[in-house]
């Protein structure tokens, strides 16, 4: 019979949600017997905690400790209810009621009603003896004092918080309550810093009470404790304004001294570690000049800073400012002096990138592995809410004082009754920021800590929907959570962009349309720089009763939003439209951005990211169907473009038009190369590989072609060909790389002259029709005998002659990089059997030696472009490619003879064979080959950004982060950029210089 009731009492226990039934089963009947309570009425409300087992150990703890006040509380039907709830929902308290056990007599009294604002001060005020501004006692038990009574009206707010029916809709009163607190406790702080600094407690210095009562100080509330939208433990930002009483006789300065004084004091009594934990961390960096300037600042200093200095970002974070202790007038004249400054900000050039770059900076730092636990800064998060709430305001806030308000409920409500936002949409805006705000209130008070992440185990989720009321499971809760958060993504476009519509095709909303003028503001502030010309862009593709203007209008605020993420809006859009105008009603195009997952996304990217494929798509429409498929994203092989360019052969006779088929084919390879190098399908290695692919292919139809119609039959036997030079050669091009050639022909049974002259035609032929207007390809023969003084076309007889006789060294280098390329394949055999004897001397000698040396210097200074910086030069620049590529070729021109490794025309495989020769070192190898890979990237990545060829690092911010978008570095990320290419490049040229020129 015991065992039977054991066991119906363990399954009550399950039931009620304990998970350890024996410890449960133990500590009930402990408890029982120290608080003198029967056991079934101290379960009774144990079925309303959040976690039965954590709320019955801090029970247990409390009544072992101090069995007297846990009688009292428990032996009261109020005060079982709100223990459980309390204790079952935050440990944090449970260890405070433990500490001072005394408190937790106060615990049935809870629950009833919030505290006011002046409540909370005046409890907080007394619990420091301050009836004239200043603390009865200025040691430590002060703080202790102050700590102990705000955890008291704490656990105050919270009991109100956990007893409410609708914890959703109580989650505005209860920041508000939170944000009063914090207020109150500075203010109880405050009165103990000035009780310090008149009895000169160590650290506090000594001023006479006269000076102090004359000292004026206003704490100003920033972010949520001054939009009154506190949370449980948050910083709380301020920014201390010092003065003079009016009519005092203390010197500013002196005023100013004190005030710095009793603003250390005051956080010490909030932040500092004692008995009694610290409450919060208070943070003054928001101030003037940050953590570089004073911490007090009288009222006309910060205006003046505000004035001539702040940046845009500063104005944002003033957007909340409140008054929050200390003298209320000072406080009040500093947010009517720089309210209005923060809606003129937003007409600042700066203005979009400022706010964002205040959005991410506290995101910066977010480890990845937090990123989909993130509550608060992750997709469809907290901040989510707040930044579009935020940035509503400010675009239309210049001309509209109504919704200058600071909470984000409270904006949404403004924002809803000025029409600027639909009534179905804020409302289930605001709802869910009210569930995402509760879900952080909760985390946060189950250990009195500043946490924004879910918990990562069931158990703690489980725990946190019985503590939000939100679910009754683990997975309800998850399942609630990801609905918000896919919601809040919507609703952002629908707030910020689908009014754009509105105020451009006269289309019928519920909500009242946008004026030119607005819409003009709402793109300007997401960063189109001509709003203007985007209005016309998104009229033109939205405005009729066309199926495809149905979709687009569909589509278009979504895409604005991923336009205005981009680098270039305005270029994007334009783009766009030129592409949707070419392809004019074919079906498949809006219907694949419509229904595929990440083409619409893609598409958005590539036209805001790169005016090189913006410009060849608006030619090449079609190509938007690859973004459908990331296969169709990835080079096509030698092979399948080598039939292709065979087949147009085959059904071309005439050069011209097989030529400008061949044109259409290396300009849809070269952008499909270019889309799946921005769009991350292809490594920096393929990229190289593919267009150099994609160049030979183009120069062996080309010359075929040619030769078809420039060489008779009877003169059939004619040998020629094309030898890849540079980084063509080397199968390592970017985009805007030239194509270095030599053209070489044998004349077998042709007579000489003869063979010149057609030698002659078929290099001046394939230089004609291989241009190419729309993306030019340039055959350069610089690297021929003699350079440009020398024949562009010799025979094989002349170049041995040449090369035996008369060549330099520059030239056998710039052989160490010949590859046949097109023509004659035992011609181009027997040439690289010449080029061996050349590049691969059995010995190189001093002079030899020097003469390089000589020469790589005399590139850098003659070849350099003036006044520029030489440190930005990716190509001959300090570590730039010419430094790598010089060092391995004269590693190759004195070891390529002994050593079968280094006879390669890749850059990357001659210093790997170098390496593992031990010609160069292993970590030199890798520093020159990161400075080489890095330049290469760079260069592509300009030219794919700007459309413009250009071995220079550019110096404008914006072309510099368009070149890191597409190297996949964060947004707004042009000073890492620039950092990462100029202490990479100076490592390498240490190396070089060390290897190259001897110098240590």
């Amino acid at each position: 019979m015991v065992r039977e009731r054991r066991a119906s009492g363990l399954t009550a226990l399950a039931r009620i949600g304990f998970s350890d039934l024996g410890a449960a089963d133990a500590a009930i009947a402990e408890l029982a017997e120290l608080v003198a309570v029967e056991r079934e009425t101290l379960l009774a409300d144990a079925v309303r905690a959040a976690d039965p087992d954590e709320a019955l150990g801090g029970l247990l703890r409390i009544a072992r400790r101090a069995p007297e006040h846990a009688a009292g509380v428990l032996s009261d039907a109020r005060g079982r209810l709100v223990a459980w709830r309390l204790l079952g929902a935050s440990r944090g308290l449970g260890d405070f009621y433990l500490r001072r056990p005394a408190s937790f007599a106060a615990v049935p009294a809870l629950g009833d009603r919030l505290p006011s604002a002046e409540e909370l001060r005046r409890e907080l005020l007394d619990a420091v003896g301050a009836g004239d501004g200043f603390a009865s006692d200025a040691d430590e038990t002060a703080w202790v004092a102050l700590r102990v009574a705000y955890r008291e009206q704490l656990a105050r707010i919270a009991a109100y918080d956990l007893l409410s029916r609708d914890p959703v809709s109580a989650v505005k009163d209860v920041a508000a309550a939170l944000a009063d607190a914090a207020g109150a406790a500075l203010e109880a702080s405050l009165a103990v810093a000035r009780a310090r600094v008149v009895r000169g407690v160590p650290g506090a210095g000594l001023f006479p009470r006269a000076e102090v009562e004359q000292t004026l100080l206003s704490v100003i509330g920033m972010g949520k404790a001054g939009a009154r939208e506190l949370n449980y433990v948050s910083d709380v930002d301020v920014i201390f304004v010092g003065g003079v009483a009016g009519g005092a006789g203390i010197e500013e300065s002196r005023a100013l001294e004190i005030a710095h004084r009793l603003a250390v004091q005051t956080m010490r009594g909030i932040s500092e570690t004692e008995v009694e934990p610290p409450l919060w961390e208070v943070d003054p960096n928001l101030r003037p000049e940050g953590k570089q300037g004073a911490l007090v600042r009288s009222l006309a200093s910060h205006l003046a800073y505000y004035d001539r200095w702040a940046h845009t970002w500063e104005f944002q974070a003033l957007l909340k400012a409140r008054p929050l202790a200390g003298d209320a007038a000072l406080g009040e004249a500093y947010v009517s002096g720089t309210q209005p400054k923060v809606w003129e900000s937003a007409g600042r050039e700066n203005f979009v990138d400022s706010v964002q770059r205040m959005r991410e900076r506290v995101t910066d730092n977010i480890p990845a592995v937090d990123v989909p636990f993130q509550l608060k800064l992750g997709p469809g998060g907290i901040r989510d809410v707040e930044f579009t709430v935020q940035l509503i305001q400010l675009v239309h806030g210049v001309s509209d004082a109504s919704i200058r308000v600071r909470g984000t409920l409270d904006a949404i409500d403004a924002l809803v009754a000025e029409g600027y936002i639909g009534r179905q949409d804020a409302a289930a805006f605001a709802r869910d920021y009210r569930v995402l705000r509760l879900l952080e209130h909760r985390l946060q008070l189950a250990g009195l800590s500043r946490t924004h992440l879910m918990p990562r185990d069931e158990d703690g989720v489980r725990v946190l929907a019985r503590a939000s009321g939100l679910a009754d499971t683990a997975s309800g809760l998850v399942e609630q959570w990801e609905a918000v958060k896919r919601e809040v993504r919507d609703i952002h476009v629908r707030l910020f962009y689908r009014p754009l519509l509105s105020a451009v095709a006269a289309l019928p909303e519920e909500q009242r349309s946008l004026t030119a003028d607005e819409a003009h503001a709402r793109l300007a502030a997401t960063g189109f720089r001509d709003p203007g010309g985007a209005l016309r862009h998104i009229r033109a593709l939205t405005t009729g009763l066309s199926r495809k203007a149905t979709i687009q209008r569909h589509l278009m605020p979504v895409m604005l939003r991923w336009f205005a993420d981009g680098v270039d809006p305005d270029q994007g859009l334009l783009s766009y439209r030129r592409i949707s105008e070419r392809l004019g009603e074919s079906p498949w195009f809006l219907r694949m951005l419509r229904d595929s997952s990440g083409a619409a996304e893609g598409l958005t990217k590539l036209l805001s990211g790169s005016r090189y494929i913006g410009d060849l798509m608006e030619w090449i429409p079609e190509s938007v169907a690859w973004l459908d498929s990331v296969e169709q994203q990835r080079p096509r092989t030698g092979a399948v473009l080598q039939a292709e360019a065979r087949a147009i052969q085959d059904r071309h006779g005439d050069l011209e038009e097989a030529m400008a088929a061949v044109r259409a084919l290396r300009r849809r390879e070269m952008l499909r190369t270019a889309m799946g190098a921005v769009l991350g399908a292809i490594t920096i290695e393929e990229l190289g590989s593919a267009l150099t692919t994609i160049t030979e292919v183009t120069i062996q139809a080309t010359l075929r072609a040619v030769r078809r119609e420039v060489v008779p039959p009877e003169d059939d036997s004619l040998d020629f060909a094309i030898i890849g030079m540079g980084r063509f050669g080397g199968a390592e091009l970017g985009f805007g790389s030239d194509a270095d050639v030599l053209y070489v022909y044998r004349p077998e049974q042709v007579e000489p002259s003869r063979a010149h002259e057609l030698a002659s035609r078929i290099v001046a032929e394939v230089r004609r029709v291989s241009e190419d207007m729309r993306l030019p390809l340039d055959l350069d023969a610089e690297l021929r005998p003699e350079g440009r003084s020398g024949p562009l076309v010799r025979s094989l007889d002349a170049y041995a002659e040449y090369y035996r006789r008369w060549s330099l060294s520059w030239e056998a280098q710039a052989l160490l990089r010949a590859r046949g390329i097109a023509g004659s394949s035992k011609l181009i055999a027997d040439f690289m059997a010449l080029a061996d004897e050349i590049r691969y001397p059995a010995a190189l000698d001093l002079a030899a030696t020097r003469e390089i040396k000589r020469i790589k210097a005399r590139v850098e200074n003659e070849r350099m472009p003036q006044r520029i910086d030489r440190t930005r030069h990716l190509k001959l620049g300090p570590g730039g490619l010419s430094d790598v590529e010089w060092l391995v070729q004269l590693l190759q021109l004195e070891h390529g003879r002994s050593d079968a490794a280094l006879r390669t025309t890749s850059t990357l495989d001659g210093l790997e064979a170098a390496r593992a020769a031990g010609l160069v070192a292993d970590g030199d190898a890798q520093l020159l080959a990161e400075s080489w890979r890095l330049a290469a990237r760079l260069r592509s990545a300009n030219t794919l950004a700007s459309g413009k060829t250009s071995d220079l690092l550019p110096t404008e911010r914006r072309a510099l982060d368009g070149i890191g978008r597409i190297l996949e570095y964060p947004a707004h990320s042009a000073t890492e950029v620039e950092e990462d290419w100029l202490r990479t490049a100076r490592r390498a040229r240490r190396v070089f210089d060390r290897l190259f020129y001897g110098e240590a």
